[in-house]
């Protein structure tokens, strides 16, 4: 039995059960703009500068495709979860410069290696089956001098408990990590360079002053990054 691939069918049935009050989240009026402005500069301060070819994975809704994708990138959005890829597609058809949104793993894409200028993602890493299997996947599918970025938190310090239903040893082992720097080290061990974990000073700010989701706190967002050497 593939436990792996078990608990895949779990995070993707979870993620399609929630697509509407994520996406409605993610949508609200009162902070799209200011939210849109603010991951606008994080993304920019660590890409190259459009049109770069950017793979975003784990995409969901799309929130992270369509915004790149607006930015002037050529953007694919990759994701299990049948519902959240429902509503990144209907975001994208509103776009000029849309992007590909398409069924893929983000543990393991199927895309040629040297595809890529950078592979992306926002709240993955925590949700990863196997984050050092994944890492190492883009690392290949990234040019030389390419750029993973992903924007997360530790957001489960207490224990994930049963979000996902029955846990296989050793899986999604960055779903409770304590410190951001795990994270962090996944990335360099999959040989990447230049890993950085920058502060999202600005996102805790509208965190603050609009609030978070549901059942969730107020907390620090990262953006780890590397590069490709």
């Amino acid at each position: 039995m593939d436990h792996g691939m078990n608990l895949q069918d779990a995070i993707n049935d979870y993620w399609t059960d929630r697509a509407p009050s994520y996406d409605a989240y993610q949508h609200r009026p009162e902070r799209r703009e200011l939210d849109r402005e603010a991951w606008s500069q994080v993304w920019s301060a660590v890409l190259p500068p459009p049109p770069a070819v950017v793979l975003d994975v784990g995409t969901g809704n799309g929130h992270v495709a369509c915004l790149l994708a607006d930015l002037g990138h050529r953007v694919t959005g990759i994701d299990l979860a049948g519902g959240m890829l429902d509503l990144a597609r209907e975001h994208a058809a509103a776009l000029d410069n849309p992007p590909r949104i398409l069924v893929g793993d983000a543990v393991d894409p199927d895309f040629p290696p040297r595809s890529f200028d950078a592979v992306v993602g926002r709240y993955v890493m925590w949700t990863l089956r196997d984050p050092g299997t994944a890492v190492a996947s883009w690392a290949r599918l990234l040019r030389p001098g390419g750029v993973v970025a992903m924007a997360d938190s530790t957001w489960f310090t207490d224990g994930l408990g049963a979000l996902y239903g029955d846990r296989p040893d050793a899986a999604l082992p960055l779903a409770d990590a304590s410190s951001i720097d795990e994270t962090a080290d996944v990335l360099r061990g999959a040989g990447l360079v230049d890993v950085t974990v920058t502060p999202l000073e600005k996102i805790l700010e509208l965190d603050r002053a609009y609030g978070v989701a549901p059942g969730h706190d107020v907390q620090l967002q990262y953006l780890v990054s590397g590069r490709k050497g």
